[in-house]
């Protein structure tokens, strides 16, 4: 018996891009808004630095747009640039309005450029990439006060849905339905506690379900970031877009007890130094931005040193500033590092690098919308050709707000128009049943994970990734057959996810012959004269 709910739009991920779309939909629009964890628990609440946007006197939008195109290595889309740029101060102040708590200035500019908006009474910060400071930041955990104000929203309006707990299985197609169209008009969830999956229906779907990191085995991202919505978009049909650009962050603290734990740029936008263990500065030898150049870079140049040398971590050092200062600007960084025995105003703090961001994903227009009617992708897990072959800091959470709030306006004036979803059927586990060999999705788990950190990290080659196509397409076999014949549960749906993420970036790097940006290929060490983005569409695979 068909027993759908149903909705105006689902949004699927509860982070920066998707609580924004789903208040700007609510007014008017009954949303259902599903999270695989409790509400606030993405990757949003992790960001430490901070979100861009053109402030200081001296700096000005074009000088932002240059320094996001010099940091994408010539493959940025320069309208996308350009668009995110020119909407972000609309969307801080939307982010201002809601109550975000940004850290207020020291000092206020006097004044701005006539062609400006006033000054933000904020404390901005510089970060790597970024030739002035614009960076709004909430002390050391701007992610976590954009997660905490807008869920506090989102969990006040009564035409918001919320859906904790709750994994996406699949899209539904009219065209799975036997139907003549293509258009997305709902999804299947598993109910993580009750482990029974439903069907939602509605007009539209919003992915917004963050990146793919931990297809990677170090990772500054959470558990949940497995990339689901890619993975399923791209099983619907959708292609996706330079899927080799995973950025790794420089420097994520080097600890048995801190699992993923962050140490943002914006310790060397203070003035940090990246150090040997013996204290010998080294970023000189790579760039002459040093500590400040982009994150590519820095991550390659540790990697560099670390292999060099047999190091399990390099140093990062910010002793040499006040003491009072380093406190009062990164409070959540020195109170963690002193819970672990590093007092960061005295010592170095050991430092590697760690995957951090899937700068591809599925490709999308100005507005959000993917090649199939009525599905949305916003945030990390999509492709605007906003960030190019390596994403510069603070662009992400810029990226998240100023989609979200697009891709609703889109929906808002579209959604009257759009068919009503059709009924749909009951989840069919007639045919799988319980299994008695989770070891088997444990092990496969961990398989990826190590076999991609080894042949398609930081450095790779033609060999490591044949060595990784290969052993990716034997695990799919295994994964394909037990998930066709046991019951679902959320290890398994994420394992799934992640091997069809891990193909996919496998498939774009052998693809890219040169080193460009966050993909540096021994074999093709000189970058192209000519950017090409690396396109996959499911059809051709």
């Amino acid at each position: 018996m068909p027993a759908s709910q149903h909705y105006d739009v689902v949004i699927i991920g509860s982070g920066a891009a998707g609580m924004t779309a789903a208040l700007h939909l609510a007014n008017t629009h009954k949303v259902a808004l599903l999270s695989k964890a409790s509400l606030n628990q993405g990757s949003t609440r992790w960001a430490q630095g901070g979100i861009a946007t053109v402030v200081d006197p001296e700096d000005s939008l074009e000088a932002h747009i240059e320094d996001t195109l010099i940091a994408g290595a010539g493959l940025c889309h320069r309208d996308t640039v350009e668009l995110v740029v020119k909407e972000s101060r609309k969307s801080i102040q939307w982010l201002i309005d809601q109550g975000v708590p940004f850290t207020p200035a020291e000092e206020t500019a006097d004044t701005l450029h006539k062609s400006e908006p006033s000054p933000l009474p904020y404390h901005l910060t510089r970060e790597g990439g970024h030739s002035f400071r614009r960076i709004l930041h909430a002390d050391d955990a701007t992610g976590l006060a954009i997660s905490e104000t807008l869920t506090a929203r989102v969990l006040q309006h009564s035409n918001i849905s919320i859906f904790e707990d709750h994994l996406a299985v699949d899209l539904i197609t009219r065209h799975k339905l036997g139907l003549a169209d293509q258009a997305c008009v709902g999804v299947y969830a598993l109910d993580i506690k009750l482990g029974k999956v439903q069907a939602l229906a509605a007009k539209a779907v919003i992915l917004a379900t963050g990146g793919a990191s931990k297809v990677y085995l170090y990772t500054s991202n959470p558990d949940g970031s497995s990339g689901d919505g890619i993975a399923m978009a791209w099983r619907a049909g959708c292609p996706v877009a330079n899927m080799e650009f995973n950025q790794f962050h420089p420097t994520c603290l080097y600890h048995p007890n801190a699992k993923s734990f962050l140490i943002s740029e914006a310790l060397r936008g203070e003035g940090a130094k990246l150090t040997l263990p013996n204290g010998e500065p080294f970023m000189q030898r790579f760039d002459a931005r040093c500590e400040l150049a982009p994150r590519d870079v820095v991550a390659r140049a540790i990697d560099h040193e670390m292999k060099r040398l047999g190091l399990d971590h390099v140093c990062l050092d910010i002793s040499h500033q006040d003491a009072d200062f380093i406190r009062g600007h990164f409070p959540t960084i020195y109170q963690r590092c002193l819970e672990l025995g590093i007092d960061i105003t005295q010592e170095p703090l050991p430092v590697v690098p760690a995957a951090h961001y899937t700068c591809g994903g599925i490709v999308t227009n100005h507005k959000g919308q993917t090649n199939i009617p009525g599905l949305y992708a916003i945030g990390e897990c999509a492709f605007t050709g906003l960030h190019g072959a390596n994403r510069m800091a603070s662009n992400s959470l810029l990226e998240c707000v100023v989609y979200g709030r697009l891709a609703a306006e889109d929906l808002l004036d579209k959604l009257a128009s759009f068919k009503e979803a059709p009924e749909l059927e009951d989840w069919d586990e007639s045919q799988v049943t319980d299994s008695d060999e989770d070891v088997v999705i444990s092990h496969n788990w961990d398989e990826i994970r190590r076999f991609m950190w080894d042949y398609v990290g930081i450095v790779r080659t033609d060999k490591r990734l044949e060595r990784a196509q290969h052993r990716i397409k034997l695990l799919q076999s295994e994964i394909h057959d037990y998930y066709s014949n046991y019951r679902i549960s959320s290890d398994l749906l994420e394992l799934r996810n992640l091997a069809t993420v891990a193909e996919l970036i496998i498939r774009s790097a052998q693809l890219r012959q040169e080193s460009r940006g966050l993909h540096y290929t021994l074999n093709y060490p000189e970058t192209a004269a000519e950017a090409r983005d690396t396109l996959l569409t499911p059809d051709r695979w």
